[in-house]
């Protein structure tokens, strides 16, 4: 059973599609209604009946086609709001009631909500937090939104990890879809429980089942949010699947690039299917929230969607939940939602539209490739950090894509100062624009705006495509594969040996340089690691040579680089996005340059050596892109200091953030 907008083949005709639903030449869906019993309230449609608890806000039960879909174990079996990595909880002041009465609306929707406003106890959120759900008559899911409001009195809220959980029932679900290359049957419950740890309590080595003998890890199934609107979980048997749909990303944080977990097995003993929507994440890099006492901060997350279909395979409501997620895109900002305080209307909203022109003169290029386009706030500080884009989930952010002669449109911006920001594949580095004002009502259009990428000279050689991922190299095809950094030692058994006009970076180099690790759990330490780039010169170079290194992720303590074999300069400080050993292609990305004396190079034959220290195995760094260029009419930098290399445990434990 689909929502009527897409049921094609279960109403007799369709007349009119509207920003809120769709109209039928049949007869209309049985009304919504909102019950209040048990300590509860029950909102039903046609197609599903959901349980919200008046005491926590979370969703006890969903119920489609007359099978319960959550959890139905020992544990933690609901839906539920929570703030992982912290002991605060959501407080003792709290007011459950109908938001919108389906009696007043002719049967058409129910709204209710649980609001917890701060006790100004210890360990309670220093935040008033509202639980909204809603249920409309012609709605095949449930639409969830959480609004926070921290008045200037509170005193500072920050966590780690604001999210969205669900735990399934497993004796439905067994079919898992995050995009077009991770979806598949997936093990059981049972298969985790008699797994075998590995270096991290989330990875298992599976010993039953169909997947016996192969490792099980969460990470795998991670994806970039902005990319993936609808994802979920599938019954083959009982033929139906739950998804979390997101029309909209503005409330996410991390922008158009965010990694995060969206759904797989519970890492905890039940092995539960587990459905996610993380809006503040804590991963492959992590966001930022701070919100200092006297400062006033009030954020919508959602509407977003638990969306119910029914088809014969997984691929196939897999396939349907994402052609479902459009519609519901092009419905936002919902007209029924009624949160004045928190979500703005339609014609409170604004469009900005503009052409980015690339004008990069070293390579006469101009046509741009997955050009992304995205207002954000202006970067901000943090306990004396400086917060940009990847890492802001405080404030709204707004994305899209553009097309291949730089137009762009960014549709329902609310009100506001921010940056323009872009990103292409093939340009190193970004594009930004302050100073944009964003006016009620009022559309703005920027006109024709010039990318100018930043250049240290003519380039002498590159490896890989500036993208902000590693995925173009060696591996990276299946980066999302549990281990990939155990597997060095016998992909590169002499290390990895490039030559400049001659390797192919597809095969030739590596998406990650880890020290060689001795063994298959990923906690292993290994020697020191070197790399090397052999280019030739037609003359010897005078002036600055200048080494520019997009990062797509680090987790490595230093980088050594040497010419000649002599030391040309030494990288410390590198942010652990934990990228390598979470099974990820990309995480925060960031350039570090290093400029050199360019005689340090000679006519013939050069060699660049890349070096990392010993560590673990997953101590390592994924390279987006080298590029070296040279400026002979630049001065010679000085030569470099011995830099110190900070120390670090053979076996660092994972970082913050691991839980669900």
């Amino acid at each position: 059973m689909l929502k009527c907008s897409i049921r094609l083949g279960l109403v007799a005709s369709i007349v009119l599609i509207s920003s809120s639903s769709l109209t039928c030449a049949a007869e209309p869906f049985a009304p919504v209604t909102v019950t209040d019993a048990d300590g509860s309230y029950y909102l039903k449609n046609q197609f599903v009946t959901a349980r919200i608890e008046k005491q926590t806000g979370d969703v006890l039960s969903l119920s489609y086609k007359g099978l319960e879909l959550l959890g139905n174990g020992p544990g933690r079996t609901n839906g539920y709001f929570s703030l992982p990595g912290t002991t605060m909880t959501f407080g003792s002041k709290h007011v459950a009631s109908i938001k919108l009465d389906p009696t007043t609306t002719n049967g058409d929707r129910a709204t209710v909500a649980v609001q917890f406003t701060y006790d100004k106890g210890e360990s309670t959120v220093p935040a008033d937090v509202e639980m909204v759900y809603s249920l409309g008559r012609n709605d095949s899911g449930l639409y969830l939104m959480e609004n926070w409001n921290h008045k200037p009195e509170y005193p500072l809220v920050t966590f780690p990890v604001g999210r969205f959980a669900a735990k399934l029932n497993p004796a439905i679900f067994d079919y898992l879809a995050t995009d077009n290359d991770r979806h598949r049957i997936m093990p059981t419950a049972a298969d985790w429980g008699a797994g075998v740890a590995q270096n991290m309590k989330e990875a298992r080595l599976l010993t039953t089942g169909q997947y016996k003998g192969q490792v099980e890890h969460k990470y795998d199934y991670a994806a970039v949010q902005f990319e993936n609107p609808a994802y979920g979980w599938a019954s083959t048997t009982k033929h139906v699947g739950l998804w979390l749909v997101t029309p909209s990303n503005e409330y996410m944080s991390g922008g158009s690039t965010k990694v995060e977990l969206n759904a797989h097995l519970d890492g905890n003993e039940s092995g539960y299917p587990t459905l996610l929507n993380v809006w503040k994440g804590p991963h492959y890099g992590g966001t930022v929230i701070n919100i200092p006492k006297g400062e006033s901060w009030i954020k919508a997350v959602g509407p977003f969607m638990l969306y119910c279909n029914s088809a014969d395979t997984g691929d196939q409501m897999f396939a349907e939940a994402r052609a479902h997620a459009a519609l519901e895109a092009k419905a936002w900002p919902y007209s029924w939602v009624n949160e004045p305080t928190y979500y703005a209307p339609k014609d409170a909203r604004s469009t900005v539209a503009g052409t980015i022109k690339l004008n990069d003169p070293i390579t006469s290029q101009s046509q741009i490739s997955h050009l992304l386009v995205g207002l954000s706030a202006p970067e901000w500080k943090a306990n004396g950090r400086t917060v940009d884009w990847q890492q802001d989930g405080k404030f709204y952010q707004f994305w899209t894509h553009g097309d291949d002669s730089g137009r762009f449109s960014i549709p329902n911006v609310l009100p506001g100062n921010y940056v323009l920001h872009a990103i292409a594949n093939g340009v190193l580095g970004e594009f930004a624009q302050a100073n944009i004002h964003v006016e009620q009502g009022k559309p703005l259009d920027l006109g024709t705006l010039e990318w100018k990428p930043v250049r240290d000279g003519r380039q002498l050689w590159e490896i890989g495509i500036p993208d902000r991922t590693s995925g173009e190299f060696f591996n990276g095809d299946a980066y999302w594969h549990w281990g990939i950094y155990n597997k060095y030692p016998k992909d590169f058994p002499n290390d990895v040996h490039y030559v400049i006009g001659k390797s192919d970076f597809h095969k030739d180099w590596n998406i990650m340089q880890v020290p060689r690790g001795t063994n298959n759990t990923g906690r292993s330490f290994g020697p020191v690691t070197t790399w090397t780039v052999s280019f030739n010169l037609d003359a010897p170079p005078h002036g600055k040579a200048t080494l520019r290194l997009g990062i797509a992720g680090a987790e490595v303590r230093a980088l050594t680089i040497n010419i000649n074999g002599k030391l040309a300069g030494t990288l410390t400080g590198f942010p652990n996005t934990m990228v390598i050993h979470r099974d990820s292609d990309r995480g925060y990305w960031f350039e570090r340059d290093v400029a050199f004396d360019a005689s340090m190079m000679k006519g013939g034959d050069n060699t660049l050596a890349l070096i990392i220290p010993a560590g673990g195995v997953t101590s390592g760094i994924q390279y987006d892109y080298l590029r070296l260029e040279l400026d002979e009419s630049a001065a010679a930098p000085a030569p470099p200091g011995p830099v110190a290399i900070p120390a670090a445990p053979r076996n660092a434990p994972p970082a913050a953030g691991e839980g669900d």
